[in-house]
């Protein structure tokens, strides 16, 4: 696979090619990833370019975007990674995932309401932790939504169909490729069919199980176990997450 990294000049080849809002990620469809630069976003970019998924690397600041897209090269050459401002990396996907820290989440979110269009996927990992406020990170703050995937939401424009996953998924395991991940990913969402399609990029990382566990308002559940795995993680000294015992493989056709 062909490696690219720097901004597009021009008409977007990427976008030209964008599946439609039905299609599923597939091995050449591209993957925004809002925040990349961080921990948990550079760990499920490199994990699913592992995979073969083109990953475009969003960040405020284009440089920032580029440096994280060659740091991602080097962990795996075959991979593609392109670098850009976040409004540029969401128009070249037809999924885009959100993970930056909460203070920065409803900023971010109204950056991109003149970007994100109806029938994009956009799969927040967003956390509120009270860290973002120099806080506690075991502990959460309050969203008036109730989490901050509704909070995304009520902010995305009409039509952006969102699900919230990937936070219980440790970003020291995700970027360690030598690390076995066996873990489940707890989704949430409002239709089973973007949910579906979460879960059938989100499983192309090896050893993450996708989770149904119902409609988006459970993501103020499934958020706050962040808060509850640094505290086990810390007293454990280790990158624990989450695996549901007796649950048959969920059936994603």
């Amino acid at each position: 696979m062909s490696s690219i990294v720097g901004p597009t000049i021009g008409p977007n080849p990427i976008l030209a090619a964008m599946p439609s809002p039905d299609a599923n990620p597939g091995a050449t469809d591209p993957v925004a990833i809002i925040g990349a630069s961080g921990a948990l976003g550079f760990g499920v970019a490199i994990r699913l370019a592992r995979a073969g998924v083109p990953i475009a690397i969003g960040s405020r600041d284009p440089d920032r975007a580029q440096e994280a897209a060659q740091r991602a090269l080097s962990v795996v050459p075959d991979g593609s990674f392109t670098g850009y401002a976040n409004d540029e990396a969401a128009r070249a996907a037809q999924v885009v995932i959100l993970s930056v820290p909460f203070r920065s989440h409803s900023e971010t979110l109204t950056n991109l309401k003149e970007t994100l269009e109806a029938g994009q996927l956009l799969i927040d990992a967003t956390v509120p932790l009270a860290a973002a406020v120099s806080g506690k990170a075991t502990r959460m703050l309050g969203v008036w939504q109730g989490s901050a995937a509704q909070q995304a939401a009520e902010m995305a424009p009409e039509g952006v169909r969102v699900v919230s996953a990937l936070h219980t998924i440790s970003a020291a395991s995700l970027t360690d490729l030598e690390h076995p991940l066996e873990q489940d990913v707890l989704l949430c969402g409002d239709r089973r069919a973007d949910k579906t399609e979460a879960a059938r990029l989100i499983e192309r990382i090896d050893g993450l199980r996708c989770v149904d566990c119902g409609p988006l308002e459970m993501a103020r559940i499934t958020e706050s176990l962040t808060a509850l795995l640094i505290g086990v993680n810390s007293r454990y000294k280790v990158h624990a997450g989450v695996r549901l015992a007796g649950l048959p493989d969920p059936d994603w056709e």
